[in-house]
This record gives structure tokens, C-alpha cells and sequence, in this order.
């Protein structure tokens, strides 16, 4: 385990970069292809990990990831 506890979980990195995905849920909206889910995803410009994000600003967000 890293002395240093920000940053990239994975690599240690501590640049991201912030997308958007949606996805279909369960039931008819998965039958009728309807993309009703939506998340952010904060990736590592290093080392590509990815976390998904649900329902939060993206500087939340970055800080999650980071630590």
C-alpha cells in the first residue's frame, strides 16, 4: 500500500478526466432500449481505471476518486 493515499487508487495518478455514460435499466426499459440510468465515469489519464458515479457533482466526484 502507497505511503500517500491521494490520488489514483490503482496508479497513483493524479489526473482525471470526467465522462458521461447511460444505460438501459431492467424490465421495459431494457425491452424498449430506453437509456433512463446515467452516470458519471472519473478515469484516471494514466492508467485508465474508471469509477462510476451516481447522482453527485463531478468535484465530488473527482474528490472520491482521488481520496
Amino acid at each position: 500500500m502507497r505511503d500517500d493515499d491521494r490520488g489514483c487508487p490503482k496508479c497513483g495518478h493524479t489526473e482525471t478526466e470526467i465522462d458521461k455514460i447511460s444505460t438501459t435499466g431492467s424490465g421495459l426499459s431494457k425491452l424498449l432500449d430506453v437509456q433512463n440510468r446515467r452516470f458519471h465515469v472519473v478515469s484516471c489519464t494514466d492508467c485508465g481505471y474508471s469509477e462510476l458515479y451516481k447522482g453527485q457533482s463531478s468535484g465530488d466526484m473527482v474528490d472520491l476518486f482521488l481520496g
